[in-house]
């Protein structure tokens, strides 16, 4: 971009002269903006570049460098607190955070007589000081760590409990700020903002406002310098960091950058409809979005999901189903997708679902009898992450770590990511990315699902609206990644929303029920019953977990004979997909690839 070349908007931005927000839709140029903004700046005027992370800091140091302007300083929040606090301190940083375990021990924490009852109490203590350092509150009285918990039974749970979580969530900072124990990043940034600094800028750019936390927020707002806050409020997906829209927060003039050079108008059409779901919400007047991008190229593929289960799932699925893939590459490093933050991995998960406790890692995991004890665990703590991997092992059973192991042999390093024929990214992971293809998972809400939370049940359960709001953000970020195409599941499509050449609509139906499969399927019907299974046509197609199904459909979980062999591999060397064929023969996938493998087609 030159000043010869900006849109109005642009303009108005560069020619402003007090603090002001800008609301940007996705793939608006923001960046580029605010780099022109600084450029047109008073010569010798002190700027900081507030970035949401440390990648996108060092592409914001680029940038800012290659145009010349050595008076601008780019920092994280943390980045900028570490540089103030940890100067003259002798602190030791927790790098990863602290285990659930961890603060058993630390504080001594005793149980009842229900099972793991320390743990669930260190879990919660865990999370109430995260919510602690992320406020603007002076001291955690302030706080009622209730308004965070949404299940029912965690809730009874810490109403039981909150004086003790309360009570040891103040010890353990306590204990930090005297540097008895070592503190944690969120804990340094608490302090900063506690301390009431004054910096020597004269201008402040604070990018991604929308996923502001308040003591973040605090901070900048408390500053004398000219800001200037960017974001885009149904770009906030950080909610489950407590994080705000900063710019709702900032009652200073508002100026727009809507033109997207990112997608074309079609796409910018279908983001626009999604976000008007939350008319269910809270009107939110009309959202003006004009996709300008006019690019055709296809270098870049990627499948995007809600979630770390969702990713796996469609990974495991793309290479079982594509089978002569040779490079993939995961947003972020692959691990992470198999471990929890509290450091727990999936293969933990596995051993306990295999009572192998002597193979489990993680003292937590470790400590439970059962998947039973797990499940009980994750009820009482919403533990996402640890409910993910449950339902990943329950589908897969054994077989995920021969998957997963194959997903890593596919995975190219970082500096071969040009090669992989699939990127495969968690919405989070992928804000801030653009590819020229998207494929989106099936994980993301949908318009029925928002109406029969927010109409039929609102009357017998409460409705976390915010959640909701940000689960229709998570899908306007993943659709807003595409450059040209995107892939979009039939659910995903706001009604009525017309066909286009850059939208690809993917069909709820099976892909393989043609008469191929359909003939074999009623020669099979056909066939007299024999002891040990069902027909396929009497398999039921409901999806249960695990120990449901065997309950539900015990005939489908009796041994494989000759018959159900031949028709399997028939249909699996035709090429019927791992997901459709779990579908017919009523089992897991992993049960179906185990059967593959035994008799010796997996590979072909």
């Amino acid at each position: 971009m030159t000043l010869q070349n900006l849109t109005s908007q642009q303009s108005a931005i560069l020619q402003s002269q007090d603090s002001i927000k800008i609301n940007a839709v996705a793939g608006s140029g923001k960046t580029t903006t605010i780099i022109e903004y600084a450029a047109t700046r008073p010569k010798g005027s002190k700027i900081l570049y507030l970035a949401f992370n440390k990648s996108v800091k060092l592409e914001a140091q680029r940038k800012f460098a290659a145009k010349g302007l050595n008076n601008v300083e780019v920092q994280t929040a943390h980045s900028l607190a570490f540089k103030h606090i940890m100067r003259n301190r002798k602190y030791k940083i927790k790098t990863n955070g602290y285990k659930t375990t961890e603060i058993v021990e630390l504080l001594s924490l005793k149980g009842n007589n229900e099972k793991h009852t320390e743990h669930v109490i260190a879990n919660h203590i865990n999370k109430f000081i995260t919510y602690f350092c992320n406020s603007d509150a002076a001291r955690v009285q302030q706080l009622n760590y209730l308004d965070t918990i949404n299940d029912a039974k965690a809730e009874s749970f810490v109403r039981t409990f909150y004086p003790t979580i309360e009570q040891q969530t103040r010890i353990m900072l306590a204990q930090m700020q005297k540097g008895e124990i070592e503190i944690t990043h969120d804990f340094y940034l608490k302090l900063f903002q506690l301390s009431k600094p004054k910096l020597p800028y004269d201008y402040i750019l604070f990018d991604e406002g929308q996923d502001a936390s308040m003591v973040m927020l605090d901070i900048f707002l408390s500053q004398n310098a000219v800001k200037v806050i960017v974001g885009d409020k149904h770009q906030q997906i950080y909610g489950w960091r407590f994080a705000v829209n900063a710019l709702e927060y900032t009652f200073i003039d508002a100026l727009d950058l809507s033109v997207s050079f990112r997608f074309p108008q079609s796409i910018a059409m279908l983001a626009a409809a999604v976000l008007k779901w939350k008319k269910h919400l809270d009107p939110p007047g009309d959202v003006k979005i004009t996709g300008n991008g006019a690019s055709e190229e296809v270098k870049t593929k990627a499948t995007i999901a809600r979630s770390n289960l969702a990713l796996l799932v469609s990974a495991i699925n793309y290479v079982t189903d594509n089978r002569k893939v040779k490079h993939i590459y995961f947003e972020g490093n692959i691990h992470s997708y198999t471990y929890a933050d509290d450091g727990a991995s999936l293969y933990d998960v596995l051993n306990l679902a295999n009572l192998k406790h002597y193979a489990i890692k993680d003292p937590l995991i470790k400590s439970m009898n059962s998947l039973d004890d797990l499940e009980e665990y994750i009820e009482k703590t919403e533990d996402v992450q640890l409910a993910m991997m449950l339902e990943l092992v329950k589908e897969y059973g054994n077989e995920i770590s021969d998957l997963i192991k194959s997903l890593k042999e596919l995975h190219v390093p970082d500096d071969q990511r040009e090669k992989a024929e699939m990127v495969f990214s968690t919405v989070h992971r992928a804000k801030g990315m653009e590819y020229d293809v998207v494929y989106l998972a099936e994980d993301f809400i949908t318009e029925e699902r928002i109406i029969r939370l927010t109409g039929e049940k609102k009357d017998t359960q409460p409705v976390d609206f915010s959640k909701l709001n940000e689960e229709i953000n998570l899908l306007y970020v993943a659709i807003t990644r595409a450059k040209n195409k995107l892939y979009i599941p039939e659910a995903l499509l706001p009604k009525n929303f017309p066909a286009h050449k850059n939208i690809e609509i993917v069909k709820a139906k099976k892909k393989y029920d043609n008469a191929f499969y359909e003939n074999l399927s009623d020669i099979f019907d056909k066939t007299p019953k024999a002891k040990n299974h069902s027909t396929i046509k009497d398999l039921k197609q409901k999806k249960y977990t695990l120990e449901e199904k065997r309950d539900e459909n015990k005939d489908a979980y009796k041994p494989w004979d000759e018959e159900l062999d031949s028709l399997l591999t028939k249909m699996y060397r035709n090429g019927a997909e791992i997901n459709y064929l779990a579908d017919k023969f009523g089992r897991t996938k992993g049960a179906i690839i185990s059967r593959l493998k035994r008799l010796n087609v997996f590979d072909e």
